[in-house]
Parts: structure tokens; sequence; C-alpha cells
């Protein structure tokens, strides 16, 4: 009995996000998805003769010099993508004071890429990691397939509670050998003593590979604490706990600066390999986030 009460709890929650969702990818991202990934890939398709105002850059030379005339290829757009939607679900996501948590966030963000994708007959495939590599879904396209990874997100439970973006980008770039659209959905907490980003090596190569964009999800009360007097905490990944005195001025500041100084961090680093990224509170509305995310692309 308990069983099927738990199956039957789940089909309502997929049924429920595919609604919203995908009435969401519908009426206002499938449009603003097309422009922003659309025509980023490019095949080659022909060579032909020279033509005033062609892009020289695009010139066959082989060609050019056996035919004895100016040749040039003529590339087209990809008619299809490939998305792979790299999915945090580590034990950080699990936090939340704003209605509803980090993880909860990410997985109707994902379910909107994912329907966006299928109305674009795009394939979609998902990979779920925590410190390792949890699932990985291989591209496919069509609406079982769908609804089978937004199961997944709602559903799936990960043996490690730790984050290694690292290992989810590296998984990427051997698994996907041609150029796919990548979202990896964080929230970032991955980083080192410093408080810089752990994963610059395994991104560096990946978005050489793929078209990797950013999304990251967090709550408001990671990034400055309320003055609510002595509290104990625990970190959800390792487990270490603590007593603070949130009353602490000097220590509220201090904790401010160290978040704010590991945002700027990941954002440097972003920058520095021209990846697209925007980062939604929990508290916010996701739809004008990734609206904007779409049209600055």
């Amino acid at each position: 009995m308990d069983k099927k009460k738990d199956s039957d709890d789940l089909l309502r929650k997929v049924r429920k996000i595919e609604i919203k969702t995908r009435a969401l990818s519908h009426q206002i991202f499938a449009g603003e998805y097309h422009s922003a990934f659309k025509g980023r890939g490019m095949t080659f398709s022909e060579v032909r003769e020279y033509q005033y105002g062609d892009d020289v850059r695009n010139m066959d030379w082989n060609v050019t010099a056996r035919m004895r005339a100016p040749y040039i290829k003529v590339f087209e757009e990809e008619r299809e993508l490939t998305v792979v939607l790299l999915i945090d679900i580590s034990r950080s996501g699990l936090f939340g004071t704003a209605g509803e948590n980090k993880r909860d966030m990410i997985a109707e963000i994902a379910a909107v890429l994912s329907f966006s994708a299928i109305i674009n007959n795009d394939k979609v495939g998902a990979l779920f990691f925590s410190d390792k590599v949890e699932k990985f879904i291989p591209p496919k396209k069509g609406r079982s397939h769908l609804l089978h990874i937004i199961r997944e997100i709602l559903e799936f439970r990960p043996e490690h509670d730790g984050t290694d973006i690292g290992e989810a980008l590296r998984f990427l770039t051997n698994a996907i050998k041609k150029r796919c659209t990548a979202f990896l959905l964080s929230d970032l907490l991955d980083v080192d003593s410093d408080g810089n980003p752990a994963y610059e090596d395994a991104l560096k190569v990946a978005v050489n590979r793929h078209d990797l964009s950013v999304i990251e999800v967090h709550d408001p009360r990671e990034r400055q604490l309320p003055d609510v007097g002595l509290v104990h905490v625990k970190d959800s990944e390792t487990m270490d706990t603590a007593w603070i005195n949130t009353s602490d001025r000097k220590m509220r500041t201090a904790y401010e600066k160290w978040f704010a100084g590991m945002s700027a961090a990941s954002s440097r680093l972003f920058m520095k390999y021209k990846v697209d990224n925007v980062s939604i509170s929990t508290d916010s509305d996701y739809v004008k986030g990734l609206m904007s995310f779409f049209q600055t692309r």
C-alpha cells in the first residue's frame, strides 16, 4: 500500500511540474531558447564559387588551387541540438528559507529547459552529480524520455552528499564526443580553501569542447546571516557542526565578505573562459532570470 501511495504521489508531482513547465516552455521560453541556442552550431554543407561579399575566412584553398578559381565553404545551421543538463543533487541543495529549497527550483528550471529543447526537436540528456556522477541518462528525443528525466529530477536520491563540479564536467567531456549545448545547474558551492572555484581545470577543457552555460541557484540566507542570536549550525555535506553568534556584527560582516568573495571568484572564472551564466535566488521569479539570460546570449 505504501509503495502504491509513493508511486501515486510521484505521478502527481510529475504531472504537476509537467503542466506548469510545459506551459511556460510553450508560451514563453521556446522562442527565446531557439533564438539563444539555435544557429550557434554550424555544419559544413557544400563548396561553391566565391561571390562578392562572401567571408574570405571561409575560403577553401585546396579547391581554389585545384579549380584555379576562388571557392568558399558553405555552412548551414544545425537543425537539431544535443542538450545535456548537469544537475547538482548534492545535499546543500536541500537548503531553503524562501518557500522552496534550491533543489526544487533547480528541478523546475531543468524541466523548463527540457521542454523547450523538446519543442525545438532537440535531444535531451541529464547527468546527476554530487561529489561523483550518480546517474547519466543519454540524450534522446520524445515525451516519454523527457518525463523519465523529470521523474529522476524529482525522485533521485544520491549516494553521496558532497559536491564535485569538476567530476561532472570531466564526465561530460568524455561521454559526449560531438559538441553539445550543456547547462550546469548548481549552487556552485564547490570551492578550495581560499574560496576559489575548485573546478577551473575541468571547466577550461569542457568549454573548448561544448557550448556550456551556468545557471546558479542560491538562497538569500546563504549570502547574509540574520541577527537571531546564538545558533547551532551544521554543514549539510560534511556534517560538521558549530555554534555561531549571529548577533556579532563583525562575524556577520566577515561571513558576508567571504561569501561575496566566493561569488566574485566564480564570476571572474566565467568571464575568463567566456561562459554565459546567470544567478537566480529562491526568493525570486526564475522566469525573469531565464528570460534575461536567454536575451543576453
